[in-house]
């Protein structure tokens, strides 16, 4: 069975781990969720944390700067789905994972999403060789519905936030609440995307090796 922590137990138990990484070796942790479910925060404290016990230690990868642009998503009728498992890159995000945990570049370049424009922006994170650990974050992670099971090779370790329902219905309301949204389109957001998201996440991903709740 998963070992159970709260956000703060689950980074002071991390923080600890990190400690038995050797220099020159790396671990990649996969931080899986619902939206809206608190694994980007967790995962940016979790880095944060890591890099005040040793700077450049630790670095993140969001899985979300793998998303297909509009300008692919449009034309295939997927733009009011964006966020669902087919709307990712996922050949790309195994790159990364590959060259991350293979650790032979001088650095490696990753994409970075940005929600308040929504377009990834690429190369705007640089991973660094120092980097022991790297804390990966999404939605599908562990998802057992392929092509998402192919990236579980590049994780030794993995995590899951669970929230319920109810909290995730409002946490995403909110992520919408300032973007000129009217109430129907926020609830259309809720209703066609986000929820069904947040249940496929719940109902078809892997055991973890640990379960985060929030």
């Amino acid at each position: 069975m998963p070992q159970e922590f709260d956000s703060a137990s689950f980074i002071a138990h991390i923080a600890e781990l990190a400690r038995s990484v050797s220099v020159g070796e790396r671990r990649i942790i996969a931080i899986a969720g619902a939206p809206a479910s608190g694994k980007s925060t967790i995962a940016a404290s979790l880095v944060a944390r890591l890099d005040a016990i040793d700077p450049g230690s630790a670095a993140l990868l969001p899985m979300d700067g793998y998303h297909y642009d509009d300008e692919v998503l449009v034309p295939r009728g997927w733009r009011p789905r964006k966020g669902a498992p087919h709307t990712f890159d996922v050949g790309g995000y195994a790159s990364s994972l590959r060259r991350l945990k293979t650790n032979d570049e001088p650095s490696v370049a990753v994409p970075r999403f940005d929600r308040d424009i929504e377009i990834a922006r690429a190369g705007a994170i640089i991973i660094e060789p120092a980097a022991r650990i790297i804390v990966t974050e999404g939605n599908w992670l562990l998802l057992d519905d392929e092509p998402w099971p192919s990236l579980r090779p590049w994780f030794d370790h993995t995590a899951m936030v669970v929230a319920d329902m109810d909290t995730l219905e409002v946490r995403n309301r909110q992520r919408w609440v300032g973007y000129d949204y009217t109430e129907a389109m926020i609830r259309a957001k809720l209703d066609d995307n986000d929820m069904p998201n947040a249940r496929l996440v719940y109902e078809r991903s892997a055991q973890p090796d640990w379960i985060i709740r929030t």
